[in-house]
């Protein structure tokens, strides 16, 4: 067991392209790469990157592909030498240390089993490698298969395994190594939906057992909300907001965090932040909302300006009404338990989850609705920075 710390961590990927001498070439502007930024040194990947992982924390690094979580892990892991900054784990610098003397383990999301070994013997592989007598051997391999519940499989191989038998195989030879660290890299990312669920009730569960410290990376915001004791949200190789999966959920610090988490995604309209009678209020579609009070105090402490601003609302959040901002239905999606309607609104289109509670709720296409909301869960964006302005 053991803290991690990261401290301004940076990684480049050095320019292998030949400069072109080209004075036409010169002249142009740079072609612009999407979700990196390119330097004379290089490609950044990760900058800036400062995180403390506690002792027997679980944290998971979230992101769009191309931001940075997946090379971040892997310079924990050794697998990416560091460019600058600092890795620590426990008391040990760790920017020169070999993989194999980190004492972590990590597990791949293409599982990465020895096709010709038997499920025992993939297991066992690292630990006959460091000449552990084959006692301890046997029985950090039972245990391990106990846990996760594939001690019937230790003399298959891999191809009579499915995905999911396969995952656990590969967890359980990271788990028999007994680690201070244990990584995962989208481990679930290959299984279908409905395995993909049970696999991550058993993460939950293998975390109780162990009791080590996690860094999971994902691109599911759902395995993140789901799994971590705090979620890292990464864009473009920085961080943009640390905190538990609460936090992030009802505190997004910008517009970019606020459209990542949740599922479905923050509705955003154009509107106006207003102060009527010193407090503050939302206005949009001839409607005003007036904010919550623990809202009007931090934007009061901040002492936010009137302003035009991106306004956000959950679809959950979103009510129908007899008068608000109006709006036509576009697509109405049965659920089961609610109703998800698209509907086109102030020039956006936004989607509002109605609860069905057990009755049949028929939205024909192209039918009027209005929508309101409480101030206590509008979150208002400057346009300028797309931060959040309560924070």
């Amino acid at each position: 067991m053991a803290e991690v710390r990261l401290v301004n961590l940076k990684k480049i990927y050095p320019n292998t392209e030949k400069k072109k001498k080209s004075k036409k070439k010169d002249a142009e502007a740079p072609e612009k790469k999407v979700n990196l930024q390119v330097t004379d040194e290089g490609v950044v990947a990760v900058q800036e990157f400062n995180l403390t992982i506690a002792d027997k924390e679980f944290i998971v690094l979230v992101g769009p592909s191309g931001c940075g979580k997946s090379t971040t892990l892997r310079m924990i892991a050794g697998l990416e030498d560091i460019t600058e900054g600092e890795l620590w784990i426990g008391d040990r610098l760790m920017n020169d240390v070999e993989p194999k003397d980190r004492d972590i383990a990590m597990v791949f999301q293409n599982y990465a089993l020895y096709p010709h070994m038997t499920v025992y013997d993939n297991m066992a592989f690292s630990l006959k490698l460091k000449k552990t007598p084959k006692d301890e051997i046997d029985k950090r391999v039972k245990q391990a298969a106990e846990i996760l519940d594939i001690t019937q499989y230790l003399n298959r191989k891999p191809k009579a395994l499915s995905g999911g038998q396969r995952q656990r195989v590969a967890i359980g030879r990271a788990i028999v190594r007994d680690p201070s660290v244990f990584l995962m890299d989208e481990p679930l990312s290959n299984l279908d939906a409905k395995l993909r669920n049970q696999m991550r009730a058993e993460i939950i569960k293998l975390r109780e057992r162990i009791d080590t410290t996690f860094v999971y990376v994902t691109h599911d915001q759902t395995e993140a909300m789901t799994l971590g004791d705090r979620i890292v949200i990464m864009r473009d190789g920085f961080i943009q907001q640390i905190g538990t999966p609460q936090e992030v959920f009802d505190h997004p610090a910008n517009l970019f965090v606020a459209g990542f988490i949740g599922t479905p995604q923050m509705n955003f309209f154009d509107a106006k932040l207003a102060k009527k009678d010193g407090k503050y209020c939302v206005e949009i579609g001839g409607i005003s909302v007036a904010l919550s009070e623990d809202k009007q105090a931090r934007l009061a402490a901040k002492d936010v300006a009137e302003q035009e601003v991106i306004l956000g609302v959950r679809p959950d959040h979103l009510m129908l009404c007899a008068d608000g901002v109006k709006g036509k239905v576009d697509v109405s999606e049965m659920m089961g338990s609610s109703v998800h309607l698209h509907i086109s609104t102030e020039g956006k289109d936004v989607i509002v989850i109605v609860p069905t509670n057990g009755t049949a709720s028929i939205f024909p296409m192209g039918s009027e609705v209005n929508l309101i909301f409480g101030g206590n869960v509008a979150h208002v964006f400057s346009k300028e920075t797309e931060k959040n302005l309560e924070w």
